[in-house]
């Protein structure tokens, strides 16, 4: 079964519904990039090189990217589905014609929706049925922190209890 590793964490905001209670935050033991992920699918029984693997996927990212620039949603059968939510300026425009996108535009962000379809689910109520759990205090190697702008998280997730998600940020 997969592991994956947490540490507890305390909330110490003192004015806080939750203060002083503990939550896991996932920990990375190591950061994938495209050339090892294209080497691991090679080497998993693939007819494929990893160098076409490797080009395969740095054109899947340049066309996803063409995609959801384009207003389109892209489902990755047995994957989920990436598209794109716009992030507003707090207040808004005061009339219609007052809208800009230049100024009343935060920012626009990558989502990604797990595929659903039961045989495929890798929602998040599905997804955690598949991995152990393994506090990585009791982790002998050294843990990786996550990489500020890698696009991915595995804690912290914005919730009330701390808990990992899957943000494409």
């Amino acid at each position: 079964m997969a592991k994956i590793f947490y540490l507890l964490k305390q909330n110490k905001v003192k004015n806080s519904k939750i203060f002083g209670k503990w939550f896991a935050h996932g920990k990375t033991v190591e950061v994938i990039n495209t050339r090892k992920m294209a080497t691991h699918i090679a080497d998993h029984g693939s007819i494929y090189t990893p160098d076409v693997v490797f080009g395969v996927l740095e054109k899947f990212r340049s066309c996803l990217l063409e995609m959801l620039l384009n207003s389109k949603r892209v489902k990755i059968d047995g994957l989920g589905t990436f598209f794109t939510t716009i992030e507003n300026e707090p207040g808004g425009a005061a009339k219609k014609e007052d809208f800009s996108p230049q100024k009343n535009l935060k920012a626009l962000h990558i989502r990604f929706m797990p595929e659903q379809e039961a045989e495929t689910n890798i929602s998040s109520r599905e997804f955690i049925k598949k991995a152990e759990f393994v506090n990585a205090e009791s982790f002998a190697g050294s843990l990786v922190d996550e990489e500020p702008g890698n696009g991915g998280s595995t804690g912290g997730g914005g919730n009330p209890g701390g808990g990992g998600g899957i943000s494409t940020d």
